[in-house]
């Protein structure tokens, strides 16, 4: 008896680990990486995707708050105003050289 309680353990890993090695093969074959590609520039594409979303729900509250505040009568609160009026900062100050074209 404890021969095919072994003998069911062996065949069991055996399968296990045959399916393991098959599913690795097959993911560094052509069609294993192409679909790899898919998958990664499909979560790529997902994820710029959420963060446009982001922004233009960003962008759209910002915008409401500016359409409220100018309905009150008050002035909109620009916070970089001082910066692009001061001559002396301009913009190598705020981006450094690398950055600039």
């Amino acid at each position: 008896m404890k021969r095919v309680f072994w003998l069911g353990i062996g065949l069991a890993v055996g399968v296990l680990v045959v399916r393991k090695v098959t599913r690795t093969a097959q993911a560094y074959t052509p069609s294993g990486i192409a679909s790899g590609l898919s998958e990664s520039a499909g979560s790529l594409v997902e994820s710029v995707r959420g963060f446009v979303e982001d922004v233009r729900i960003g962008m759209a509250e910002r915008e409401q708050e500016i359409h409220e505040a100018f309905a009150r009568g008050e002035l909109y609160d620009d916070q970089f105003a001082e910066l692009r009026e001061d001559p002396r900062i301009g913009d190598r100050e705020i981006f450094p050289e690398e950055h600039q074209r």
